[in-house]
Parts: structure tokens; C-alpha cells; sequence
């Protein structure tokens, strides 16, 4: 797709920063201009937008938005939402407009509970963890060639916030994913601290012991500087299960602009998104991602490297975590 490539062409890539084995490049879209919506946080704080289940007895993979505002709201993939029946992540970013009711695909991160806490949701301020969201880019992916629609593996994700939960100790009564970010707060803040955004950053790519591992770029510097630390904590997350037995090695610069050029080439495939614009697949030997495209602007594209063929149980990171689930780490 035409403007997928313009963009990442035009993006600059910065001076790298690292703690231990996480490493950030800053990334700039050189995108004039302000967000014309609001973010997902921001519509809830100001009471615009409302999510619930879908009826009183609920749906597992389906919530309904209402939008009562005129503004519109951007909904990023991955972001969770807490309460109701259980905790949901979101299959798909898209951009709802005002004022509009949409039935919206989730997944379950947290299987033991299926019962009310409260009416209606909240933001949980986490994006799912980076590789569990390749995975689930993946998953959606299938559903769509399948024409399913924008549904997830739900069995997938409960194994992996299982297996997560026995790696990072986390003792939770309805397995929900947002316990393990609870668990590791502590370290997790000291990845935020260690990072800063840069003026004018719009995006940022990641690595972990010395290699690539995704990217999320906005169009806009204040969408991306509400997502920024949300962002580290969920490759932080990874980082840490790269950790132990590991070199801790920085991301050389080189391989920064080399993943940007190689998803520039990578075959896209588009359709209608969840709300406005188009839903854009990114697919190629080395790269696979999602964009939301809106009348030729890019609000948000996320990006991950594949791992051996796209493979998820022979990468380097799924043999290091099985091997720390074995020893009982």
C-alpha cells in the first residue's frame, strides 16, 4: 500500500536509548498537524464514551461502545478494559466516530471470572504485552483470510497468561493478565524511568538483547505521548523474560533503518476497519503488522519482526521462556 510506504519513508529514526537489554530508538512521522479525536482514556475521563457487555448475561468475544459525544475516538488494539464480566483486550485499533453504537470483537485476559464487578468498564492503562500481541496480530489475521472477522485464538492467550503467571510468580484468583503487570511494577517502572520521550517523537521501535522486535508509530506527537509509557511496560515485560542467562546486548543502529526499509516493502492487504478508514494487513518474509489507514493518514501502525519463519514455538524467546517455565523460574 502506497501510503504505508511514503510514510516509512519519510520516518527519521534517533539516538538509541537503553536499559539493561531493552533497547528504544525514537521515530518522527514529520506529520504536521493535531489529532482531530480523542484517545480511549481521554472519551471515558470525560464521560463521552461508555463500554459494557453487549447484554446482561454477556458475550465473551463481543462488548458494545456507544460514543454519545460528537468527537471521534481512536481505540488502539491491544488496550485493555477492566471490569463488567471480566477483563477484555481489544482485537482491533479502528476509530469510532461521534456519535455512533458499535458491537466491538475482544478477547478474554482473565478466565477465572465471569461475573459483575461493575456495569460498565474502565481503561486498565496497559497494552497487552509485546509478543503476546504478534501473536495475536496473527491470530486476527487467520480470522480474516477464514472471513471470521476480527476474532483472536482465545485458547492461545489463556496459555500464554498462564505460562506468564509461572514465570513471573504471579499468584492471581481469576488469572488475569493485569496481575502480572501488578507483580512486576516495581521493575517494570524502572524501564519507564530509564526511557525519555524526545520533542516531536511520534513512534519508537524495540529490541531486546541486540535484535529488533517491533515497532508502534502514531501520526501524531500527543496520541503517541499517551501511549509512550504503556508501550515500554509491555516490551518491558518481554525484556524481563529475556533476562536471566542472557548477555544483555543493545540493538545496533544499523538494524533500526533495516526493519523500517523492510516492512516499507512488505505486501499489504486492506478492508473496512471496525469504525472509519481502512484496516491495513502488513505481511512478508521478515515482518507482519497492522495499520489503521484514515483519508491517507496513518493513526497508528504496529509493527513486529518474525521469528524463524513465523514460527512461535521455535524463536529464541519461546525456547528461553519454556526453559525458565522447566526450571521453575
Amino acid at each position: 500500500m502506497e501510503v504505508i510506504r511514503e510514510y516509512l519513508a519519510r520516518v527519521k529514526v534517533g539516538k538509541k536509548q537503553t536499559h539493561l537489554n531493552l533497547t528504544l530508538f525514537p521515530l518522527w512521522s514529520l506529520q504536521e498537524g493535531e489529532p482531530n479525536y480523542l484517545t480511549l482514556d481521554e472519551a471515558m475521563e470525560q464521560d463521552q464514551i461508555e463500554i459494557t457487555e453487549v447484554s446482561a448475561s454477556g458475550s465473551v468475544p463481543d462488548l458494545l461502545l456507544v460514543n454519545r459525544g460528537t468527537q471521534k475516538v481512536l481505540v488502539l488494539e491491544g488496550e485493555t478494559l477492566v471490569g463488567a464480566k471480566q477483563d477484555r483486550i481489544v482485537n482491533s485499533t479502528f476509530l469510532a466516530d461521534g456519535p455512533c453504537e458499535l458491537v466491538i470483537p475482544v478477547s478474554c485476559v482473565e478466565r477465572g471470572r465471569w461475573s459483575y464487578r461493575s456495569r460498565k468498564f474502565h481503561s486498565g492503562r496497559e497494552i497487552m504485552p509485546a509478543r503476546m500481541k504478534r501473536d495475536h496480530q496473527e491470530a486476527v489475521r487467520a480470522s480474516l483470510s477464514r472471513e471470521e472477522g476480527f476474532r483472536s485464538s482465545q485458547d492461545s492467550l489463556w496459555e500464554d497468561i498462564s505460562s506468564r503467571s509461572r514465570r513471573h510468580h504471579t499468584h492471581s484468583s481469576t488469572e488475569a493478565m493485569s496481575d502480572i503487570y501488578l507483580t512486576e511494577s516495581s521493575r517494570l517502572s524502572e524501564f519507564v524511568s530509564a526511557f525519555r520521550q524526545v520533542h516531536g517523537q511520534t513512534g519508537a521501535l524495540f529490541g531486546i538483547n541486540g535484535a529488533i522486535v517491533g515497532a508502534e508509530l502514531f501520526v501524531y506527537e500527543d496520541t503517541f505521548s499517551r501511549f509512550f509509557q504503556r508501550l515500554v511496560r509491555s516490551y518491558a515485560l518481554d525484556a524481563l523474560d529475556w533476562m536471566e542467562g542472557e548477555p544483555l546486548r543493545s540493538v545496533a543502529a544499523g538494524k533500526a533503518r533495516a526493519f523500517l526499509e523492510s516492512a516499507g516493502k512488505a505486501r499489504a492487504e486492506t478492508r473496512s476497519s471496525l469504525g472509519l478508514g481502512q484496516d491495513v494487513r502488513l505481511e512478508s518474509v521478515s515482518v507482519s503488522g497492522t495499520a489503521l489507514n484514515v483519508d491517507g493518514l496513518l493513526l497508528h501502525l504496529s509493527m513486529f519482526k518474525k521469528e524463524r519463519g513465523n514460527n512461535p514455538k521455535q524463536g529464541e524467546y519461546q525456547r528461553f521462556s519454556a526453559r525458565r517455565s522447566r526450571r521453575g523460574h
